[in-house]
């Protein structure tokens, strides 16, 4: 009786051991569950069946003879149960529920990208990648001397919109064991912010110390606090971010699935607060208009890909072909209206070179946009950009997707061996031959001219708008031997116009005269007719 209690002791404190490092949710859909129930089961079988056999029989030879009824009986038993749990997640699986994997994600395809993206500026593009990012957050944290001995800084580098600044911001971790305890009754003060658009980057501190954090220790560890608060959620990883306030909170979305670990998705968000550890779920819907991050990256991803593989149903997925289309091989992000957009290119599933069009998803509801724009990858766009510069081996950033005079249009930076930003790119979605790069120490704007400049005699015949205006100033280019014009209005819209489409005008006009123009509306609109008033009929 005395070693059955005994083994009793072990296997509850093997248990006990196993939950608190591993933190299995109490769900019998989570496969992170089951796991851990047959590690349990194995361990605490196999404790008994050696210690309830004789020692003698264990040197000799086990055999079917001498194996306990019990533990034959357990091991039919978790047979069984895995041979169910197999044709549980066959019958959910996409052979039988291709229509349900499809409509994982809602998306809408009448949309217009012209319409739903403004056009660029230049002054809120997050021109500034992951990587550039991650250099200057370690540069700031270096020259805080007395916290870099102490903590490191994070990879995450969540990309968010505050207060109508697009910045990355990532926390600050305690570097290993024995700084924890050195640091824990204070906390970790502060985290760090990097200005996507300008690359300032700032330690920010905080009068409270964040405690809960993903290298905190024991029953402050950030994963740990969530299990003990929600024993029956499952969570997908943690994303950091900071409120309008600047209040530092964990982003932590709650899944379900259907089936053991079949079709994934967000039930909603846990947020929690990283000082107090004082937290709140919040289902799909009414998730606060602060948090930019409810629906992970990849998830997204994985539906759309499910979405254009079986939305023809599952045969026509592996034969046919029919319709069925991928994702790219990345992704990026957009920040608008108080929100951030994942987009990314979708292409044919046995075209290597181009695009059909990209999606647009809003991470905090998961709205979704089809925008049909048939043109290069983003890879191929990379490409290009970098073939142009070859000789100075600069690599290109992957594209930022902006709205430039209503194409769409790619934006990269170019960056040198030490990751500088030298030089930006501009390439055109639907033909990625036309791409301009120009020196990054001129600015965007100046890139983007330049860009405008190479393609300036094109525009859209079939869209054109007619306005009167009065010139307030009125300026001259000579691009590869055309004089372009470039005009700016009493209302401060700027226009573009070659000397081709305006030469018995445009040399004459001076600040204050009143044309009549019809233009392609855009960043820069392109002037197609020039006239005087007086000249109209």
């Amino acid at each position: 009786m005395k070693n059955k209690i005994i083994l009793i002791i072990i296997s509850i404190l093997f248990a006990f051991l196993l939950w608190y490092f591993m933190l299995p949710p109490i769900n019998l859909t989570s496969p992170t569950f089951w796991s851990y129930l047959f590690i349990v089961t194995m361990f605490v079988s196999l404790l008994f069946f050696l210690t309830s056999i004789n020692q003698k029989i264990v040197l000799r030879r086990i055999n079917a003879t001498n194996i306990p009824k019990w533990f034959t009986c357990l091991m039919a038993i978790v047979g069984i149960i895995i041979t169910l749990v197999a044709i549980v997640n066959i019958a959910v699986s996409p052979i039988f529920n291709a229509n349900k994997y499809a409509n994982r994600i809602i998306v809408d395809e009448t949309s217009s990208f012209t319409e739903d993206v403004v056009l660029a500026d230049f002054s809120k593009l997050p021109l500034l990648d992951k990587e550039s990012s991650q250099k200057l957050g370690d540069r700031v944290m270096g020259q805080a001397t007395e916290w870099v001995s102490q903590f490191y800084v994070s990879d995450l580098y969540t990309q968010i919109n505050y207060n109508d600044k697009i910045i990355r911001v990532t926390p600050i971790e305690y570097d290993g064991i024995i700084k924890y305890f050195t640091n824990r009754n204070d906390g970790i003060k502060g985290y760090i912010t990097v200005d996507s658009t300008d690359g300032s980057a700032e330690l920010v501190t905080i009068d409270e110390g964040m405690h809960y954090m993903p290298s905190a220790f024991f029953f402050e560890n950030l994963y740990r606090k969530l299990r003990i608060s929600y024993p029956t959620t499952i969570f997908d990883e943690a994303s950091f971010e900071i409120d309008n306030e600047g209040h530092p909170y964990w982003i932590v979305p709650t899944i379900k699935y259907t089936g053991i670990g079949m079709r994934k998705e967000v039930s909603g968000v846990v947020i929690l607060d990283a000082v107090t550890g004082e937290s709140k779920k919040y289902e799909v819907g009414e998730i606060p208009s602060w948090v930019d991050h409810a629906y992970p990256s990849d998830l997204i991803i994985e539906q759309l890909d499910n979405w254009g593989e079986y939305k023809e149903g599952f045969i026509n997925s592996i034969f046919g072909q029919k319709n069925v289309t991928v994702t790219t091989e990345g992704y990026n992000y957009l920040v608008m209206d108080d929100d951030v957009y994942l987009y990314t290119g979708i292409t044919s599933v046995s075209n290597d070179e181009s695009i059909l069009g990209f999606v647009m998803v809003n991470l905090r509801t998961k709205e979704t946009h089809y925008y049909s724009a048939p043109g290069a990858k983003e890879y191929s766009a990379m490409d290009s950009a970098e073939g142009l510069v070859q000789e100075k081996e600069y690599v290109a950033t992957f594209p930022l997707l902006i709205n430039l005079n209503n194409r769409p249009t790619y934006l990269m930076s170019l960056k040198d061996n030490a990751g500088l930003v030298k030089m930006y790119a501009f390439v055109d979605v639907e033909d990625y031959q036309k791409v301009v790069v120009s020196d990054a120490a001129l600015g965007i704007e100046a890139a983007a001219e330049a860009y405008l400049n190479e393609v300036s005699n094109e525009y859209d015949s079939n869209n054109l708008q007619e306005r009167t205006i009065t010139i307030s100033d009125i300026t001259t280019a000579v691009i590869e031997g055309n004089t372009n014009y470039y005009l700016i209005d009493s209302e401060n819209n700027h226009y573009v116009a070659s000397i081709k489409d305006g030469r018995n005008i445009l040399p004459f006009l001076t600040a204050g005269d009143e044309v009549v123009i019809t233009y392609s509306e855009g960043t820069i609109g392109q002037i197609a007719t020039i006239k005087y008033p007086e000249d109209q009929e």
